[in-house]
């Protein structure tokens, strides 16, 4: 497994009768930019929650960051970090208070938040609104800011679910420079997007379809292989292939 920072071998997840992950196979490179895609019921959140050691898989295997998630799942949790478009940050805490707060949890030594704290706001450009509310901050400010509190400990990698739902294109876009530099700094980044521009800026895509992994590859030779101008027309023709097989 060396240099692999995420890897995967029929991994499986079954709730009674159904299966929500059906032995799933890939590896991710570390300082890979890997997408993980599927719609809503596909079985990419199951997976994920099994990959950040928050579920036990039903069987086949799986190591994240080196470790087995069936029995190092706490040795994982500190090795990684982990980004909900839903819930990343307290409302009622401030933006300084957050990152305090979420550092401490990720075991960060209190001399070190308290120098990389000024240095991550003042990146950010907030140091007017450090002692405000994150509540009282717009949406793609506050994904920002918990996408730098995701990675603030410098985990191996970071798993990022939906990061840039709900935000301006603008925003997005340079949300994604911010994943560059992670990658660029080593960090392996996980992430899910329903957004199929964004699929295209991964430097690789797997593309879950009722719990199978369907196809992966680069963006750009899943395009060659289904003969698509776009993402959009990958997952078109992967449903219409999905549809035929059910039929």
């Amino acid at each position: 497994m060396e240099n692999k920072a995420i890897v995967c071998k029929d991994l499986t997840k079954q709730f009674g009768d159904f299966k929500a992950v059906d032995k799933i196979s890939f590896e991710v490179s570390e300082g890979e930019i890997f997408g993980f895609l599927g719609v809503n019921g596909a079985g990419k959140t199951t997976a994920m929650r099994i990959l950040c050691g928050l579920s036990f898989p039903t069987s086949g295997e799986a190591h994240v960051a080196g470790f087995d998630v069936y029995n190092q799942q706490e040795k994982i949790k500190k090795n990684i970090g982990y980004m909900s478009q839903k819930f990343s940050l307290y409302d009622n805490l401030t933006i300084l208070e957050n990152i305090e707060f979420f550092a401490g949890v990720y075991g960060v030594s209190r001399p070190e938040i308290k120098e990389r704290s000024k240095d991550l706001i003042s990146t950010l450009g907030l140091e007017k609104e450090a002692k405000k509310l994150v509540g009282g901050l717009p949406l793609g400010w506050k994904q920002k800011l918990a996408f730098s509190v995701a990675v603030f400990h410098r985990p191996k990698i970071v798993f990022l679910d939906e990061p840039t739902g709900g935000v301006d294109p603008i925003t997005r876009r340079q949300f994604w420079e911010m994943i560059y530099q992670a990658a660029a700094d080593g960090i392996t980044v996980f992430v899910t997007t329903h957004y199929m521009d964004e699929a295209e800026y991964c430097d690789r895509i797997s593309i879950m379809v009722d719990g199978h992994v369907a196809a992966i590859d680069s963006p750009s030779a899943l395009k060659k292989r289904f003969d698509a101008v776009s993402m959009d027309g990958v997952f078109y023709e992967l449903a219409r292939n999905a549809q035929r097989t059910s039929d």
